[in-house]
């Protein structure tokens, strides 16, 4: 059988680029090289480039190819690892489906409405088996409302989130009416869109899933995020150490398995593909919590601080094999 040649695909335009630059080597470790020769692959706004024996050489945007002292060469598939724009948001997905390169993830609509988190929360409303909190959409140029108004909707503390982001960049919780304001205006650094959330109080866990290639949704271990010294789970918290991160979650089994049965309806509903994460709040009684969708995540973080490459260990899987499932559903 030949090998598969795959582009690693990383970096993008976003402040993560570093952080997916990590999540692809993490990746490359994990391929299974006797099945795939690998490659990353570096997006920047000026340049494309790809890693090759030793060199770093330019990709060709109208194919997706690559020329070496060696000849011309081609990818079968990509593996996108973007953190934010181009590949979280559906743009690096068209280009692909125009070039016809099979990839890892969920296609254009889906990558574009998981980006923008007020237009998915509204999507999810729709559902009454999905909570979300109360939240408000502020554009750049536009006027704002009043702080008092904001406050009144949705109480303090609350959360300032860029609404078209992959990252925890620009994130505040703020906790005064002074405070606002300079929380939108960092949140606007990294977005022309913010979303003041209300805060959701309780047990924060998130659930990584996949599609395996008999098209059933198999979900990994939870994990419990337990903060240590940080407001939220911030930069910070995920790659500083300034978390807890436990893995299965220390709930109870029922509740575990409603948000796997949730999580596989979200995936099922939005049409994913790939690994996807799903963040939730817990709140109520042990056993009997209402689970709150907090943010759904489709290209999760890979690096060894990642929750996937844990969840993926916790279940007692092979992590090449869950990425040659994605591969193969693709390419077969």
């Amino acid at each position: 059988m030949m090998k598969k040649t795959i582009a690693i695909v990383a970096g993008g335009y976003s402040s993560e680029h570093d952080v997916s630059l990590r999540s692809a080597e993490s990746l490359l470790s994990f391929m299974d090289n006797s099945r795939y020769d690998c490659y990353v692959v570096d997006l920047e706004r000026d340049s494309w480039t790809v890693q090759y024996n030793g060199a770093t050489l330019p990709v060709d945007r109208n194919d997706f190819s690559f020329q070496a002292a060696d000849g011309r060469h081609h990818f079968d598939f990509a593996y996108i690892t973007i953190h934010g724009t181009p590949g979280e948001d559906g743009l690096l997905q068209g280009y692909f489906d125009m070039i016809g390169m099979p990839y890892s993830t969920s296609g254009v609509l889906v990558e574009s409405l998981t980006f923008n988190k007020y237009a998915l929360n509204n999507f999810l409303r729709a559902f009454p088996d999905c909570h979300l909190a109360p939240s408000l959409l502020l554009r750049k140029g536009q006027p704002l409302p009043p702080v008092e108004e904001v406050v009144a909707s949705l109480g303090l503390p609350c959360f300032v989130k860029p609404n078209a982001g992959g990252s925890s960049f620009g994130v505040t919780k703020v906790r005064t009416e002074n405070a606002l304001i300079p929380a939108i205006e960092k949140a606007w650094q990294e977005s022309d869109e913010v979303m003041v959330e209300k805060l959701m109080a309780g047990t924060e866990v998130t659930s990584g899933a996949y599609m395996r290639q008999d098209g059933s949704i198999y979900c990994f271990p939870l994990t419990e995020v337990v903060l240590k010294g940080v407001e939220f789970f911030d930069y910070d918290a995920k790659y500083e150490g300034k978390s807890d991160e436990i893995t299965p979650a220390r709930i109870a089994d029922q509740t575990r398995d409603r948000i796997w049965e949730l999580t596989r309806r979200i995936y099922s509903r939005l049409g994913c593909y790939g690994i996807i994460r799903i963040d939730y709040i817990l709140s109520g009684q042990p056993g009997t919590e209402q689970i709150n969708i907090l943010e759904v995540n489709t290209t999760p973080g890979m690096t060894t601080a990642s929750f996937i490459p844990q969840q993926v260990r916790a279940a007692g899987l092979d992590i090449a094999d869950v990425l040659s499932d994605i591969i193969e559903g693709r390419c077969s």
